[in-house]
């Protein structure tokens, strides 16, 4: 039997990046997982009570970085799931290894075709306000739901854990998050230092 869980996304974040490649990691590898990926934006947690949300704003303004990219993610995720895994590990190394800007649309094109996917077509989606729309709807419903204030958080049904995992390619850790989970006598567990 699958083990299910969500775990947010934000290609801003190493972190995120690092538990969402173990997670397609272990997919590819045949982990029996059923795993739905969840946008989260850092950038609407810097807006301060009062202001404009980053999903309401123009594309050009201060204030909402990562939210292109988000889109775009949310565009291929939505609409052409088989090729979501390959786009959103491409999306991750692009802002991390190459520095590139994913709030470039142009940038993002490239990605989507360097993915085998039609680069036109996806952006059409992100023109139709429908990947906007399903980032507000879905950022909102995990503060409400499950308090998410980062990421990466795990979520298995009413239980949510923000994780840091220091190591990337590590799918084995997952199972390992996976069951602390559920664990709900530890509330904290940070390291005063890092080992390296």
């Amino acid at each position: 039997m699958a083990t299910s869980f969500e775990i947010t996304f934000d290609y801003l974040c190493p972190f995120a990046r690092n538990a969402n490649e173990a997670v397609v990691d272990g997919l590819d590898s045949g982990a029996a997982w059923d795993v739905r990926f969840r946008p989260f934006s850092l950038s609407q947690t810097k807006v301060d009570e009062g202001e404009t949300d980053v999903w309401d704003r123009s594309p050009d303004s201060d204030g909402v970085r990562g939210v292109p990219a988000l889109q775009w993610g949310l565009a291929v995720r939505d609409g052409w799931p088989e090729s979501f895994m390959a786009f959103h590990v491409a999306l991750f190394a692009a802002r991390h290894e190459r520095g590139v800007d994913i709030g470039d649309a142009a940038e993002l094109a490239r990605i989507a075709a360097a993915t085998d996917l039609d680069p036109d077509a996806v952006g059409r989606e992100v023109e139709s306000g429908r990947p906007l729309r399903t980032l507000a709807a879905e950022h909102q419903e995990l503060v409400a739901n499950w308090g998410v204030f980062g990421v990466p958080t795990f979520i298995l049904g009413s239980e949510a854990v923000f994780v840091r995992i220091m190591e990337r390619h590590q799918p084995e850790e997952i199972d390992r998050i996976v069951a602390m989970v559920s664990w709900t006598n530890l509330n904290e567990f940070k390291r005063t230092r890092i080992p390296r």
